[in-house]
């Protein structure tokens, strides 16, 4: 059953206080901490995945069966698992990446050794993960279709590294329901861990398309942390203070869909349309349709006023069905590649830099190696805009040589790697660093982005307790 909440005071109805503890893997490590102890909250979110998350993640469960997930989700939990038992607090996140089980494991293993037996329930939620199933589905006429080129799964099947179907709230409102005080997901998207929560604690129908549509809105906003409330801001971000100890957003939902998107006081940073206006926009893709397994949202039909310091009112949400559909992320091993650097000074640097690549380019040639691309940038003249800012400064004090080369044959990129460092003395004068030394040769995971039937993904849930 629905946890009781507080209403906030004045307000003269329920409010669930959602807050965003993580906006990608690796963010602040302080973030979640700081949102538990800075302030009431009901609920912490914590969002880990990308795109090439997933096959990272993959990579490393291939090394080691054990990996496979956010390996500092449950370093955090161990930090804030006190504090959640004692408030009642409860938590969403995706750092069970591709090993949920092993992501479920190691929190269970914190609170055991915290002393907080009886006193966790950690649910687990799986099934998006289809790789293992992959050839049974193309034997099945799923063709999982690149959604940019139109080409079948099937052309590149021998290289997937990883696949992972979106999955939505479902599961989250499941695990909740059973008395969940940590959700440890795979692929659920990034919406779903804050609409979870609300559904869960407002009963909201599943069919209810203007509260889904809220909700999705609302887990859109804080997903990307403090993107959201003063960081990576365009506009005025002088008048941004505070960032050294910024305030993560949280929304203040209310069971009618609207809702308030603030932070706790005394942080940094700052939440106003400005700023929440940035989010919205961002992925945003059709305005009108933005989609998600739960159903889609209308963006033009949000409404987003001022209500106090740091507070953002957002209303008039128009929601629609969800698709049958549901979005697939595979991601596959495309080659090599490597990157090497030089950096020039004046004077003279920009030209030094541009006849280093054109020696480099030429040697490349009469060795007879073949890339599928070379690719060249002059940072400090033309790396971020090229040639739109306007002809690089020939005055420009020092100019780095950025040179790439991407190719299916190992040896030659290995090759490449060997002909940055000769340029020092065999090339232009004034080469003031060789930055990392050698390069390294990398694999490339390439991106390949499908649909499938929804019908095909049956995600499981499972809630843990752990024994006193």
């Amino acid at each position: 059953m629905p946890r009781k909440v507080a209403p906030r005071a004045g307000a003269g109805q329920k409010v669930v206080r959602i807050a965003a503890g993580q906006g990608f893997w690796g963010d602040w490590p302080e973030a979640p901490v700081r949102q538990v102890r800075g302030g009431p909250i009901d609920y912490l979110m914590m969002d880990y995945l990308a795109e090439v998350t997933m096959s990272i993640m993959q990579k490393q469960k291939g090394r080691d069966p054990r990996m496979g997930y956010a390996r500092d989700f449950p370093q955090v939990m161990e930090r804030i698992l006190p504090d959640i038992a004692a408030r009642g607090i409860r938590v969403t996140s995706n750092a069970g990446g591709v090993n949920p089980r092993g992501c479920a494991d190691a929190v269970l293993d914190a609170a055991r050794r915290l002393g907080l037996g009886g006193r966790i329930r950690v649910g687990l939620v799986t099934g998006d993960d289809i790789l293992d199933r992959l050839d049974e589905l193309i034997g099945r006429g799923h063709e999982m279709r690149d959604m940019d080129t139109g080409r079948p799964l099937s052309d590149i099947r021998d290289r997937v590294l990883s696949a992972n179907a979106y999955i939505g709230m479902a599961p989250i409102v499941k695990a909740l329901d059973g008395g969940a005080d940590v959700v440890v997901t795979g692929r659920v998207t990034d919406t779903g861990l804050t609409l979870g929560p609300l559904v869960h604690e407002f009963g909201w129908s599943a069919e209810n398309w203007d509260l889904i549509a809220a909700g999705t809105v609302a887990g859109h906003i804080i997903e990307c942390g403090a993107q959201c409330s003063g960081g990576n801001l365009l506009r005025d971000w002088r008048k941004v203070k505070g960032m050294e100890d910024p305030g993560f957003p949280i929304v203040e939902a209310s069971a009618d869909g609207t809702f308030v998107v603030t932070k706790h006081a005394g942080t940094g940073g700052v939440v106003n349309v400005p700023s929440v206006t940035e989010q919205l926009v961002y992925e945003m893709g059709d305005p009108h349709t933005y989609i998600t397994p739960d159903g889609t949202a209308d963006f033009t039909s949000i409404r987003l006023a001022p209500a106090g310091r740091d507070r953002v009112r957002v209303s008039g949400i128009a929601g629609g069905p969800r698709t049958p559909m549901l979005k697939v992320s595979i991601a596959y091993f495309y080659g090599y590649k490597a990157v090497g650097t030089l950096v020039y000074s004046w004077p003279d640097a920009y030209e030094k830099a541009r006849e280093a690549d054109r020696i480099l380019r030429a040697r490349l040639a009469g060795l007879g190696l073949e890339f599928e691309q070379i690719l060249t940038e002059y940072v400090g003249a033309n790396a971020t805009h090229g040639l739109l800012a306007g002809p690089p400064d020939p005055d420009a004090p020092e100019v780095q040589l950025r040179i790439g080369v991407r190719g299916a044959d190992r040896p030659a990129v290995e090759r490449f790697t060997r002909e940055i460092a000769p340029l020092v003395l065999t090339g232009p004068p004034s080469v003031t660093g060789f930055a990392g030394g050698r390069p390294q040769v990398e694999e490339i995971v390439a991106y390949w982005p499908a649909l499938i039937d929804r019908r095909e993904i049956e995600p499981h849930v499972r809630v843990e307790i752990l024994e006193a």
